[in-house]
């Protein structure tokens, strides 16, 4: 696209600015309300995880961890301590169950890859 003072009368008149500001604020209050649903499904799973299966702490990490990373595309990453290994797949598939606009995954901190563990201990939020 030509700069300003490079437009040509007809480009001037078929510009409109406007538009272009309002479809990307129009996105930005999109992904922010997506943002509010992911975090709301985040804490709906974490009590979930508490009260039927036992979890002593959940941390939500990843892209919903950080405003800015977070996109259209975004999942829901939970990490969970205290959940007894025969009760882990049933409280996976309970939660991959609590929303069918996301997909949620769930970790079981003290069995991921060191690299990961470190990564939600230092960026993840508790919830």
């Amino acid at each position: 696209m030509a700069t300003a003072l490079e437009m040509t009368p007809e480009e001037w008149r078929k510009f409109k600015p406007e538009k272009r500001i309002g479809t990307r604020f129009a996105e930005s209050n999109h992904l922010e309300d997506r943002r509010a649903k992911a975090v709301g499904v985040a804490k709906e799973a974490s009590l979930l995880l508490r009260q039927k299966y036992g979890a002593k702490r959940v941390v939500v990490f990843g892209s919903i961890a950080k405003t800015k990373a977070f996109s259209a595309s975004s999942d829901i990453d939970l990490a969970a301590w205290g959940i007894a290994p025969d009760k882990f797949f049933s409280a996976v598939a309970a939660v991959i169950g609590l929303s069918p606009d996301f997909k949620i995954d769930l970790v079981e901190p003290d069995t991921c890859r060191e690299a990961m563990r470190d990564s939600i201990q230092k960026h993840g939020i508790e919830i």
